[in-house]
């Protein structure tokens, strides 16, 4: 019996296909609406804290069984629905030769920014099964000890993403060297977008054949961009990864920020779920996208700091907008916060799993 066939089967919460997160990504009646969070496991939880005095981010990474063990950190504390990965987007940077370190304070620093023609070419041939094969050992580890119930979520930076990174030579606000070669030196850009869609690719059916159960695509940034450039700067290279990881038979969930005016081009880029933030209502932006698809979100990350009945109020108001429908994932518009209290993360989930309001 395939997977699909098995998600179809009555929902029992013992057994493997009874996951309630599988079975909204694949648009089916859940008993529950299932819940997870983006970055749920990091520096807010006191368990990850301890960790890090130990080690750091890329060595956490490196070494399976402990990636193992912060990626169930979160399934432990907060009872969530889903488990994803811990790792991080620019892990593919590391064997493409560019250099990578997490400074204090500033977030990731690429140590060679791409900018040519032959800083692309110059890029390190990738195998994701021999170059990341530690996030491949953290997966089947994670697959051993996950219950059940309780799926795996593999991942990757979108094509977008992760090229504004080594492009930029981190992190950035305005994308100007992003979008100048965009503008001035398309050869250079389409040539770079095609060898990241090729390595990302590679990752993320690598993730799928290791026991990810479901991957999701993070195209964090590409809300900077029009519609227009999208479509043509973007969208092909996105489908590539999505529409792959989508023939490996696992649902795929297509995630941004600030993406509202680009969600039919990322519905046609491709994604069983698409990602919500806060900047629209739920049902807007489901009703934008069509039926056909499951959507995840959209609770904005500092309402986890407001007093509790702020939160249930705000976390109602979403779920009263889902209506009941199949295919809604609740979710964050973005990541958890650094100093997000524990406490009401787990009250969210709680409350998410406690409504009755339209079931």
């Amino acid at each position: 019996m395939t997977i699909p066939q098995l998600l179809t089967q009555p929902a029992t919460r013992n057994t493997d296909y009874a996951s309630p997160f599988l079975r909204a990504c694949h648009r089916l009646p859940t008993d529950i609406t299932p819940v997870w969070f983006m970055r749920q496991a990091g520096r807010y939880m006191p368990e990850y804290r301890a960790i890090r005095e130990k080690y750091s981010l890329i060595e956490i990474c490196q070494h399976p069984e402990i990636a193992a063990e912060v990626t169930m950190q979160p399934v432990r504390a907060l009872g969530v629905d889903a488990a994803i990965l811990f790792a991080d987007i620019l892990l593919p940077v590391i064997p493409l030769g560019l250099g990578l370190e997490f400074a204090k304070g500033e977030g990731p620093v690429i140590a060679s920014s791409v900018r040519t023609l032959e800083d692309v070419r110059a890029m390190k041939p990738f195998d994701a099964e021999s170059d990341l094969g530690y996030v491949m050992d953290a997966i089947r580890i994670l697959r051993n000890e996950l219950p059940h119930n309780i799926p795996l979520i593999g991942f990757c930076g979108a094509p977008f993403t992760v090229a504004s990174y080594i492009i930029e030579g981190g992190s950035s606000r305005e994308f100007l060297k992003t979008k100048t070669m965009m503008y001035s030196a398309p050869e250079v850009w389409h040539a770079l977008m095609e060898k990241l869609s090729n390595v990302l690719t590679d990752y993320l059916v690598a993730q799928i054949r290791a026991g990810a159960q479901a991957v999701q695509v993070f195209d964090s940034w590409v809300g900077a961009l029009s519609p227009q450039d999208y479509e043509t700067f973007v969208l092909p290279y996105s489908q590539k990864v999505l529409q792959a990881a989508k023939a490996e038979g696992v649902p795929v969930i297509h995630f941004g920020t600030n993406t509202t005016t680009l969600l039919p081009l990322m519905k046609r880029a491709g994604g069983d779920v698409l990602g919500l933030d806060w900047r629209i209502p739920l049902d807007d932006g489901w009703k934008l996208l069509g039926d056909d698809v499951a959507v995840q979100g959209n609770l904005d990350p500092i309402v986890l700091f407001a007093p509790v009945p702020e939160i249930k109020k705000r976390v109602h108001d979403i779920l009263n907008r889902a209506n009941g429908k199949p295919g809604h994932i609740f979710n964050l518009g973005h990541g958890i916060l650094q100093n997000t209290p524990v406490d009401n993360v787990k009250a969210v989930v709680d409350m998410v799993h406690e409504y009755q309001g339209n079931k």
